[in-house]
């Protein structure tokens, strides 16, 4: 196919990398330009039709303008768009290593660290279409990823790489996908449906895309039989041995690592039923507590899911304490306390047995509040019909059962006991959810189905108002922040311009006053590199001047002739600007003319008498014994003392951190590891925070990076801590925040199991 000359070459695109790239990455660079170059183009030619197909069935006018604006659009920056997604891939070749396609996954700065805004509700839809998209395209072509990911990182072994930091990966993709749609001039309901079309239309195509990478790495002989070791791999090494209880968050190390991400590298490990029961059997774990009865009836699978079901209800009464094992419940059927018991086909003892080891784990995890273990033990029983009616159910990540479940865990993660008499939305939506599949679940899995999607949407909302909530605070944070930097920028300009200035006491109130404010408000809106603040700057320089005019010379009269009239109306203006009270305003004009008054005076006397240099010495002297600088000189001290503890807080509430002089004040200095760590942490992670004795959880909702703020939330979006990095570090080397794991717990479980019976069978 023949190359359109109007395409951007990846060879030279991008800026110059630290490092020199293999041949074969940049073959694969110039390659898959050419490769995602026809998919786009394959997009674009479908998305016109699949456009208009739509609005002809729209059921509104505006849904129907929304379909033309995006057609419209879309045909106009079909090229931009083209190119903005090669260049924006072609960056991830050329900066390897540097280039994050989102930073903010791997560390603080996922919030906008140089100007944190409040975000609209059109921002936040648009941020969860991207997040959607980027999740759809890690999940379906996990695999392909991640051969493309270890190829990649063995070129260069050198460098250490994120997953999503590996060109073509889809983060890069879809974060080159957001870029390009920035420039669309369409509104947010039309710029939704691009977002669609890009999950309907292209997500899908990429599929080529990865293994004709794959496929050109593999020519190029770089790990040509990865895939086939891989796969060994998995089957028959056993992993790393795991404690059968998890690891108290205390001590879990912090994960860079999206919770998606930790999903795949987990779906990657987990076996088939068959291997399951396979280690089961090698393990002696047959002889489970449903095999132990000693019955003499036999039960087929049908007549154990009719039983279940009557135990199933019961649950709904255990309350929010102990939750028993499901070894104890299915006691009834296999230990009676009268009557024979029953005996199993292997299979069913075999899922009986791993659904018992699911729910240890799950029910031992330290990291899930009491009252969530027992809303979450209830479906012991529900989950264990479904394992037995659909044994896909182990080794299939989407079923619905394992999605619901590592959602309700999700939500559960965060949450906190409310005082008393206050409503508690989440705990009242799990509770409806785990009483629905009580009340009503017998064979028929959409009803997971069903309440998984009703759960999420219940999330959904509730994410998005905690989102508003925490950019609210961050907003207000940055600007607190920005407030503090303006008002130190303030105290050191009129302490340079002041200086040993004989300043009266009328002109000493109006800088501290009216124009201390024109002077912050001009850094914050402007800033301190802007003309506008020059020009302010300057105007100060020359008020202060005009009072004391240093040195006088025979010239400086007439200079003050010429140059008090702009004085005075710069002043009056910038007053204005800022809407002070005018007859405010008017008074300290007043009071500025009388001063200047009194400055001609001493320079028609300086005149009149003839000053010898013994006599000027004496007379300086008597000068600064006057006290009309003393306020200025107080008052700038006074706010230069007060900016240095960087805004910490006077009495630091639970987990406050003393400030960024606090390692200088202690002597300490904190291990690098725990700096490491801290810097790892990123926004959005959930932890325990010890505060007097107790343990609450909260998210780090923001890095505020002019001050360098960690600020920690609750689930309700209030601030309930603040750290400066140093601090921070040592609250997590003593043991003060511990990271919660925010991945998937069945998967967790379903791994720690594996890890555990592969274990065993190798000892």
């Amino acid at each position: 196919m023949a190359q359109d000359n109007k395409v951007v070459s990846l060879k030279t695109q991008g800026l110059v990398s630290r490092v020199s790239l293999p041949g074969p990455l940049i073959r694969l660079r110039d390659t898959s330009a050419q490769e995602l170059r026809r998919i786009l183009s394959d997009f674009f030619d479908s998305s016109d039709d699949v456009l208009f197909n739509m609005s002809e069935k729209a059921l509104s006018t505006e849904d129907q303008a929304a379909y033309f604006n995006a057609m419209r659009e879309l045909r106009l920056q079909r090229k931009n768009m083209t190119i903005s997604i090669l260049q924006w891939v072609s960056r991830s070749f050329n900066e390897l290593g540097r280039f994050d396609p989102v930073p903010g996954m791997m560390a603080l700065d996922q919030v906008d660290q140089d100007s944190l805004s409040l975000m609209d509700q059109s921002d936040l839809e648009q941020s969860v279409a991207i997040d959607n998209l980027m999740n759809k395209l890690r999940n379906h072509y996990a695999e392909p990823a991640r051969l493309l990911g270890e190829r990649v990182q063995h070129l260069v072994p050198d460098l250490k790489l994120e997953s999503r930091q590996i060109p073509l990966s889809p983060e890069t993709i879809c974060t080159g996908l957001a870029e390009a749609s920035g420039d669309l001039e369409i509104d947010i309901r039309a710029k939704l449906i691009v977002f669609k079309l890009f999950d309907k239309l292209l997500i899908s195509k990429l599929q080529e895309l990865y293994e004709a990478a794959n496929e050109l790495l593999v020519k190029e002989g770089v790990l040509p039989q990865l895939k086939r070791a891989s796969a060994a791999k998995t089957a028959a090494k056993p992993a790393p041995p795991a404690p059968r209880s998890p690891v108290p968050p205390r001590v879990q190390p912090v994960k860079a690592e999206s919770s998606a991400q930790q999903a795949l590298n987990q779906a990657r490990q987990q076996a088939t039923f068959s291997e399951l029961s396979a280690l089961l059997h090698r393990d002696g774990g047959g002889e489970g507590a449903a095999a132990g009865g000693g019955g003499t009836i036999e039960l087929d699978t049908s007549g154990l899911m009719e039983l279940l079901s009557s135990l199933q209800k019961p649950a709904q009464a255990w309350g929010d304490g102990a939750v028993p094992s499901l070894t104890v419940q299915l006691n009834p059927i296999f230990k009676p306390e009268s009557g024979p018991g029953y005996a199993l086909k292997q299979v069913d003892n075999d899922v009986i047995n791993l659904v018992s080891m699911l729910f240890e784990f799950i029910l031992e995890d330290r990291q899930l509040p009491a009252e969530m273990k027992a809303l979450i033990g209830r479906l012991q029983i529900p989950v264990l019909k479904v394992a037995l009616s659909d044994q896909s159910f182990f080794n299939r990540g989407g079923h619905p059962a394992r999605k619901l479940l590592n959602e309700l865990a999700l939500a559960g993660l965060s949450w906190s006991p409310k005082g008393e008499g206050q409503r508690d939305p989440l705990k009242d939506k799990i509770e409806s959810v785990v009483g629905q599949l009580l009340d009503n679940y017998s064979d028929n899995i959409e009803l997971f189905a069903e309440l998984l999607t009703d759960f999420s949407h219940f999330m959904d909302l509730d994410n998005r108002r905690r989102a508003l909530v925490e950019q609210r605070l961050r907003d207000a944070e940055e600007g607190r922040a920005k407030q503090e930097q303006a008002k130190t920028k303030v105290d050191e300009v009129l302490a340079e311009l002041s200086g040993d200035r004989d300043v009266p006491p009328v002109v000493v109130e109006f800088l501290e006053n009216p124009w201390r404010k024109y002077l912050q408000w001009s850094v914050l809106r402007d800033g301190d590199g802007s003309s506008r603040w020059a020009s302010a700057v300057e105007l100060t320089r020359q008020l202060i001047w005009s009072v004391d005019p240093q040195p006088v010379v025979e010239q400086t009269r007439s200079d003050l002739l010429r140059a008090i009239p702009s004085i005075v109306d710069g002043l009056r203006k910038g007053l204005q600007t800022i809407s002070w009270d005018p007859f405010a305003t008017d008074n300290a004009i007043r009071d500025l003319e009388l001063a200047h008054v009194d400055v001609f005076q001493r320079l028609v006397t300086s005149q009149m008498v003839e000053r010898s240099p013994q006599l000027r010495e004496p007379d300086v002297a008597a000068v600064e014994a006057q006290p009309a600088i003393a306020p200025l000189e107080t008052t700038t001290a006074q706010s230069a003392q007060s900016a240095q503890p960087a805004a910490a807080p006077s009495e630091p509430s639970a987990g406050m951190s003393p400030g960024p002089q606090s390692d200088a004040q202690s002597g300490e200095r904190v291990g690098e590891e725990w700096l490491a760590r801290a810097d790892a942490l990123r926004v959005g992670s959930w932890v325990e925070l010890l505060s007097h004795g107790n343990r609450v959880r909260c998210k780090l909702a923001a890095f505020i990076k002019t001050t360098g703020k960690y600020i920690f939330v609750n689930r309700n979006g209030a601030k309930v801590a603040e750290y400066f990095r140093d601090d921070l570090a040592r609250a997590l080397a003593d043991q003060e925040i511990a990271m919660l794991d925010d991945g998937l717990i069945f998967d967790r479980a379903l791994e720690s199991i594996i890890d555990n019976l592969r274990s065993n069978r190798r000892d």
